[in-house]
């Protein structure tokens, strides 16, 4: 496939910024299901990713048998982070044993997996994600990983590929310009010359660029602040995500973020975003679509 980027590869416009708007999270709590449902049923956004082993998930794949032309994808989940709202995995416990801490849930923390735990684990909890969702008849999307722990270590980026790969579900696999290397190590990713040889052999569509919504102060400040990431994109696919949950006792009781989510459960159906991406001429797209066109082009 000939282009520039990703965008061009596939067929879209030279030059043009193409956007994926994705909602991470959901499954997490009811929150996160009820803000992201009206989202996707009115295309203000394109795509999201569900936590399979979190306690709304079947509600979410009750929710997709109805609504298969969806873009929902899994958030692999190997961490279990807030205080008192936690989790397990979906293996059974005792083939996982280096992913549980001594509550009997999920470790909180990124260093806390990636010190302990081989990659042969992480892939057989990966696999099992995968499987229940399917089970519960979610056909991903696309997968991506939760709080990035997939990319804290080479291994467990390269099985990560080898699993997007063998199912036929595209990951969140960003192309490894040098740009990109650079900003991704300045945020302390281990992209090392054997993770970029990797890239080099993974075989689905990628990204050429990762970013999130940022956090503001109030709700005009965030609001600014993403018209200025917007702004400054430069060509090519970009996958933007953002936590949004409806506010609720509950929630606050989850995540001292409840703030930033419950403005990000607004901020893509308020006329004045809308109009604000119209303007700037953004073309949306979703995993979905990408690997229609992917296959059109790869497929003889």
């Amino acid at each position: 496939m000939e282009g520039e980027n990703w965008a061009e590869k596939l067929g879209y416009p030279v030059n043009s910024k193409v956007v994926i708007l994705h909602a991470d999270d959901i499954g997490m709590c009811s929150e996160a299901n009820e803000a992201v449902i009206p989202y996707l049923l009115n295309d203000q956004i394109q795509s999201a990713a569900a936590m399979v082993p979190c306690p709304w998930f079947n509600d979410i794949a009750d929710w997709y048998k109805k609504h298969p032309e969806e873009d929902i994808g899994l958030h692999l989940t190997l961490t279990s982070e807030w205080k008192n709202y936690r989790w397990g995995p979906v293996s059974n416990p005792s083939n996982v044993p280096e992913l549980i801490d001594p509550e009997g849930y999920m470790w909180r923390g990124v260093i806390d997996v990636a010190s302990r735990t081989p990659v042969t684990t992480i892939e057989k909890e990966v696999r099992a994600q995968i499987e229940r969702a399917y089970e519960r008849g979610i056909k991903p999307g696309h997968i991506d990983t939760h709080m990035g722990t997939l990319y804290s270590k080479v291994e467990y980026a390269e099985a990560f590929f080898k699993v997007a790969m063998e199912y036929g579900i595209p990951a969140n696999v960003i192309e490894f310009t040098p740009d990109r290397v650079q900003k991704f190590r300045k945020q302390g990713y281990p992209i090392t010359a054997r993770l970029i040889q990797s890239g080099r052999k993974y075989t689905l569509p990628k990204l050429d660029d990762f970013t999130s919504v940022p956090n503001g102060k109030s709700y005009q400040e965030k609001k600014e602040l993403f018209f200025d990431l917007v702004q400054n994109l430069e060509p090519g696919i970009t996958e933007i995500i953002f936590h949004p949950s409806i506010e609720t006792e509950g929630l606050k009781k989850i995540t001292n973020s409840w703030q930033q989510r419950v403005w990000e459960a607004k901020m893509f159906s308020d006329p004045e975003v809308i109009q604000f991406l119209k303007n700037e001429g953004i073309i949306f797209t979703n995993w979905k679509e990408m690997m229609v066109r992917f296959k059109e082009r790869t497929t003889k």
